[in-house]
Order: C-alpha cells, then structure tokens, then sequence
C-alpha cells in the first residue's frame, strides 16, 4: 500500500499474488447467482407486413447483448419480441388489396410484394378520405374476428415471421418465433383495461377519446398532457397495447424487471406507459424498468441512413453486403483456405464487424455507419479481436497442444505478462461495470484493451521457444486470454473462428 495523496491510496499487487488467482481461478468462469430475477427484454420489435430495415439494427444487436450477459451471470431472461402485427396499417393494406382485386396473389406473395403493396396502401391512406374511413372499417373486421380478413392476415404474419428469423439467424441473435409476444396477443385485454381504469377513476374524456392525465406530463403552457387509452372512434393506441403488455408480463410472466430497448424517442411514451401502470397499481413499486434508449444509425457523412430514392435501406441488404465486403478482405490476406473455410469465415468476419461497431458506441448517441472503419483489422473493431484470438489458437497448433494441464502455475517474471494476466482477472469487473447501465461499450473496451495487452506480451515474451516450464506456463496465460476474449465476444453475439 502508498500513500498518494490525500484522499488516494495506490495498491500494488505482487507478480505472486496475481499468480496464485490466475492459476487457481477462471476468469471467464460464469459466476454464481444465488438471487437470480426475472427480467423481461423488450427488444428488435419490428413492425410486420414490411422487410427488417438498418433501423431494427440497434434494438436487436443491443437488446440480444443483454440478454447473453443476463444469462451469463444466472438471471432468467424473458426475450419479449414486441412485433407490431396489428393495427391500422393492416387494415390499410388489407382494404388495398381487396380494392385492387389482389387478394389471391396475396396468399402465395413475397414479403417484398406485400411491402410494396404496403406502400401504395399506406400512400393512398393519407391522399384518399374515402379509402381511409374504409382501411379503419377493416381493422374493426379484423379485430372483430372476420375468417375471412383473418385467414389473409394470419398469411402476412406467418411470411413476415419467416423473414425476420432469416435476419436474426443471419446476424446471430437468439430470438426464435417463440419469442414473439406480438400486439394482438393484448387485444382481449384492451376493453377489460379500459373497464379498470374507469373503475380506478383515472380516465377522462377529451375530445371524445379517454385518456388519464397524470400530474408529472405537462406541455406547453403548462398544459396536462393526455395519455390515451383509447380513441374517439372506439380504436385503441399504441399506449393501451403497451399498458396492457406491462401488466401481462408482471401477471403472467412474473417479471422483476421490464427492460425497453427502444429509440429515444420513445422516452415520452414509455414514461406515460409506466406511470399510469403504476397509477392504476397493473404494476407494483418493486418491479423496475428501465428504458434503455439508443441513438440513430447514420451514413458516414452524417446523413440518414437512407437508399438515394429516400426509402429504408433493408437490413438483409446490409448483411450480405458485409460478408460480400470481408470475402474481399479474405482474399487479400489468406490464400491457403478452402473455399468452405473462406465463406464460413467471411460471414464471421462481417456480421461480427457490423455488431461490434454497433456496440462499440455509447448507445444513447448517434453514430456514422462506415464499413472501413468497421471492417478494418487495427484498431477497436470486431476483425482485430477475433484476429487476437486466432493468433492465439495457431501457438497451440504450432506447438502441437491441445490440452494443458491446469494445475500448472503461471509464472508472472515479465511486465507484460503481469498486465495481460491482471486484465484478464477484470473481465467480471467489466461485465459489473456493464450492468449498471447496459453500455455495451464498456465490454468492447475492455476487450480491446485485453487483446492489445496480449499483442504486447506476443511481441515481447517468447513463447515456443522457452524452456518448457516458462513455455506451458506462457500458454496456459495465453488459453486464459483466449477464453476470456472468446466469452466476451461471445456475449456480444459475436463469432470466432480458429484460423483467419
């Protein structure tokens, strides 16, 4: 212990010490959970009918890193996929179609059909009155319970399912069709909440809709601001299928925590969500939420991430273009791999670089989408870590290892091999640091960090050419380095692969 200044007292751990914990312990062990809670994940939630677009990239990347890392440490973690699978937009589209005579082509259509047949219903909506009074008629059916309607809406949602888990297998997200608790599964709940809140005395009538008015939301002026409930022409918001989703996931799902990993500008919405669920006491005082709120993805210049005609970029598009973009890579700089090899390692080396630049952001900003940067193999980016953990793999090839004897010690005698070993006994530290606030960018940087104390210690210590007690030694502190490295990457959704 030193003394270092008022208030200050600088610790010293001896090359022994550390030793003894890096050779007794497993840093990238999962840790013990006595108390383990039940978190709800609210998170990618896209809206169906349509193609995933860059703009689903946030939630999903963020939303599946916290519940890896909730996993990890022994919580139960409840994947709440809150598809959008109800509402106007299908009686628009459905009114279109019926309309347009297209009803049969309907039933064996791409998802990219029924988008563009979505597009033409949507613009039709806002420039025809007439067709609108009739799309709102359709939703009143559909809710209804029309075979008819409901047999052509089940085929949009089943075709829209597919394509979505296609993007989540693709990007290595854990979501299944399983984890989809979509918006019309609250629909029978809607007039029953309708019926509480009145009962409650919270709903008031403004301008034919009811709505509560809590004291906390004022506008302008200092104007209450309305949280509707339902609509004046009898329809319901999104605020009461998210109400009603609040209180099923305490009920039903017997959550402890309810997590929205939902863009910012949802802030409003969530916290008028929240208050009046626990005005109405659907909720009680000790289940938390937590709104986790995330940023735009832009171009590289700044601007919307947008096609040149305005139109949404499409995820898949996105994907593809990155594996494309690391097959090229590949090329330059591995001649020796099969072609198998070279596309199995192509889409590791993509998929991880967009996640990895995704997450290596503070959440709460915007950030510029650039695949140079992202792709590059130097610097904080996914290609340099996964190339740090195959740099390690080739030693225990080249030294014909596959096993070490864990009871060996790891002899701390270089100062590099001091600093790797004490970065590596920090992973848990680092995933504690995470969970306060679910930045992912806290893991991303202690992973870097990690890998380029490794570079360091490759650099300066020889390895293969040691005596042997200093050669086991040196990869036993190697194998704990890339298992450490391995289960971070892991928890953020991101491959590696042996060779590179």
């Amino acid at each position: 212990l030193e003394i270092a200044g008022p208030g200050f007292i600088n610790i010293t751990l001896t090359p022994a010490f550390v030793s003894q914990l890096i050779s007794n312990g497993d840093p990238a062990a999962k840790p013990g959970n006595t108390a383990p809670r039940r978190v709800v994940v609210d998170y990618s939630s896209p809206n169906l009918a349509k193609e995933m677009h860059i703009g689903h990239l946030r939630s999903t990347v963020i939303g599946d890193t916290v519940v890896r890392v909730l996993e990890h440490i022994g919580q139960t973690a409840i994947r709440a996929n809150h598809v959008g699978d109800w509402g106007a937009q299908f009686g628009s589209l459905l009114a279109y179609l019926d309309e347009s005579s297209n009803n049969e082509n309907a039933q064996t259509a791409e998802l990219a059909d029924l988008e563009k047949f979505y597009q033409r219903a949507s613009q039709k909506f806002k420039n025809d009155t007439g067709f609108a009074e009739k799309a709102r008629g359709y939703v009143v059916r559909l809710q209804s319970g029309d075979p008819a309607l409901k047999k052509l809406w089940e085929v949009f949602i089943q075709t829209s399912m597919d394509h979505g888990q296609n993007v989540y297998d693709k990007l290595n997200i854990t979501l299944t069709q399983q984890d989809a608790m979509p918006e019309s599964r609250y629909n029978s709940d809607l007039l029953p909440l309708v019926s509480d809140l009145t009962e409650k005395g919270l709903l008031e009538k403004s301008e034919g809709a009811l709505c509560v008015f809590l004291d906390e939301f004022k506008g302008k002026q200092d104007r209450p601001l309305p949280a509707m409930v339902q609509k004046s022409d009898g329809g319901f918001p999104y605020l009461a299928t998210d109400l009603a989703a609040l209180r099923y996931r305490h009920h039903e799902l017997k959550a402890d925590e309810v997590l929205y990993v939902v863009g910012a500008s949802q802030q409003l919405h969530l916290r008028q969500v929240i208050a009046v669920a626990r005005a109405a006491s659907f909720i009680p005082e000790t289940l938390t939420t937590k709104h986790l709120a995330f940023g735009l993805v832009l171009k590289a210049d700044g601007t919307p991430f947008k096609t040149r005609d305005g139109a949404d970029v499409k995820l898949i598009d996105v994907l593809n273009e990155a594996i494309d973009r690391a097959r090229d890579l590949l090329q330059q700089r591995s001649q020796d791999l099969t072609p198998s090899e070279h596309e199995a390692i192509a889409k590791v080396i993509g998929i991880g670089a967009i996640k990895y630049a995704e997450l290596q952001k503070n959440r709460t900003t915007d950030y510029m989408f650039d695949w140079a940067t992202m792709l590059s193999f130097e610097g904080n980016t996914a290609p340099y870590l996964q190339y740090a953990y195959t740099r390690i793999r080739s030693l225990f090839r080249r030294a014909g290892i596959e096993r070490l004897d864990p009871a060996t010690p790891i002899l701390l005698t270089a100062p590099q091999e001091l600093a790797l070993a004490i970065k590596t006994l920090q992973f848990n530290e680092a995933i504690a640091n995470y969970l306060e606030d679910y930045q992912a960018n806290i893991l991303c940087n202690y992973l870097y960090e990690l890998a380029g104390l490794f570079m360091s210690f490759y650099e300066h210590c020889p390895i293969l050419t040691e005596t042997k007690t200093h050669q086991i030694s040196r990869l036993r502190l190697c194998d704990i380095t890339a298992r450490t490295l391995k289960t971070g990457l892991d928890l953020l959704g991101i491959d590696t692969v042996e060779r590179m």
